[in-house]
């Protein structure tokens, strides 16, 4: 995983430098597997080019991925889903303007016999603790994204220390990969909702655990700060950000939905 990420950070540097992104109405957002695979890009950004003419591509990895590649200044902004990292690296000047953008929450997913009979859990840290106690398969996203910080949180409230254990896995992957190597393997996973409705439909898996307020998912947008970058487009960049977190943006937000009717991500914008 850490090969590839090295590759595909040079790859937009390279893509920076040669001018494949300088083309004034074309901006580079960096943002999570989680996101991408939710399919919400494809259905945002026509929309704000309608309304911009401004062309937003994006680079899907995980959240921490997303944050390094803004970091060094290959990014125009980052739409991503951990706010107390967010938040300390607009303390330490890599980005501006960070907003608050839509939310949705995690569950805990699994083979249908529940093999840790999480289902009677009250807590997801109690859910943790159950597949801990019975060595049940977990699969990890084990890459520095959003989903795998909030489980990596979850286990630490839960009083465990899942690694080095046979029983736990790290996939490397991002969350819809994830999901069927865990489908595979019969193994309990921690997803993003919005991912799980997407494809849902490819797998043999419940929702096992959900309801817990620590579960929670945030998801924030933020632009790459001009005075440490030169090179980014900073106007363009806000301009986007302006827009999502405006009437229509949030209003689009809030009509995305799966082929079942199930909103995917709730607009919370202020």
């Amino acid at each position: 995983m850490k090969k590839i990420y090295l590759l595909l950070t040079a790859l937009l540097a390279l893509m920076v430098s040669v001018g494949a992104y300088a083309e004034e109405n074309r901006i580079l957002c960096a943002s999570t597997t989680s996101a991408q695979n939710s399919g919400i890009f494809d259905y945002l950004l026509p929309e704000f080019e309608k309304d911009s003419g401004i062309k937003v591509d994006v680079v899907a990895l995980g959240t921490g991925a997303a944050i390094e590649i803004g970091k060094r200044g290959d990014a125009d902004l980052i739409l991503v889903h951990a706010k107390e990292l967010e938040l300390k690296a607009v303390e330490e000047g890599y980005f501006v303007d960070r907003q608050d953008v839509m939310y949705n929450d995690f569950v805990i997913i699994g083979d249908h016999s529940d093999p840790a009979a999480i289902k009677e859990a009250k807590k997801a840290t109690e859910a943790f603790a159950k597949i801990a106690e019975k060595s049940a398969s977990f699969i990890s996203r084990g890459d520095k994204s959003g989903t795998h910080t909030k489980e990596l949180f979850i286990w630490k409230e839960s009083g465990v220390n899942p690694a080095g254990n046979k029983w736990y896995m790290e996939a490397g992957q991002g969350m819809a990969k994830t999901q069927r190597i865990a489908n595979e393997k019969k193994a309990y996973t921690l997803t993003d909702r919005g991912t799980w409705l997407a494809v849902k439909d490819q797998l043999d898996m419940s929702i096992l655990f959900e309801g817990d307020p620590i579960l929670f998912n945030q998801y924030g947008i933020m632009a790459v700060n001009p005075e440490k970058y030169k090179s980014v487009k900073y106007d363009n960049a806000l301009t986007f950000i302006k827009w999502i977190v405006s009437e229509k943006g949030q209003k689009t937000i809030a009509s995305f939905k799966d082929k079942n009717g199930n909103l995917l991500f709730t607009p919370n914008a202020k």
